[in-house]
């Protein structure tokens, strides 16, 4: 009985662990826009906090719109685009069990405690998140015609956070443009 709520513990923990890692990626858009008229894109700004990073933000953009037809030109596209990527510590609590003692009807105790209490340490660490925002606009109308919003957790590898943020802007991207 103890292995089994053990192993089940563990996957439970292992579980919640990895969905932490996992991008969440959201999209919306102008669903009254016709994005078949739309072929050409201008940037306006890209803002990330550091060159490197808004460099690999507009690489990653640029390749996404290229795949779907789309030609970037330095100025009066169709579309305009903006990017802007922020980092942020987010304290993340980690509680770990030792495994002895208590619980409901553990060792047929039947209530907390039952031969005795187990211990338990929680401890906070600070993760890092990314979060990059990716805004089109029409150029005439300046009206805003599709956002897509990418958070992710970031290591301190960069060779990773680079591939991770191809990956997701892939993702992002997946369903653009938008069909009606």
């Amino acid at each position: 009985m103890k292995k089994t709520y053990a192993l089940a513990l563990f996957g439970l923990v292992l579980g919640n662990s990895l969905s932490l890692f996992a991008a969440s990626i959201s999209t919306d858009y102008d669903h009254s826009a016709n994005f078949s008229q739309y072929k050409t894109y201008s940037w306006l700004k890209v803002q990330a906090g550091d060159s490197l990073w808004a460099e690999r933000i507009q690489q990653d953009v640029d390749a996404q719109l290229a795949a779907q037809g789309w030609t970037k030109v330095d100025s009066n596209g169709n579309a305009s685009i903006t990017a802007f990527r922020s980092t942020q510590e987010q304290p993340t609590l980690e509680t770990f069990y030792d495994g002895f003692g208590g619980g409901w009807g553990w060792r047929g105790g039947g209530g907390f405690g039952g031969d005795g209490m187990g211990m338990s340490t929680t401890t906070t660490e600070d993760t890092k998140v990314g979060t990059l925002v990716v805004d089109i606009f029409d150029s005439q109308t300046k009206q805003l015609l599709w956002r897509g919003k990418e958070s992710s957790d970031l290591g301190n590898n960069a060779e990773k956070n680079t591939k991770s943020l191809a990956k997701d802007m892939a993702d992002l991207f997946k369903r653009f443009p938008p069909s009606r």
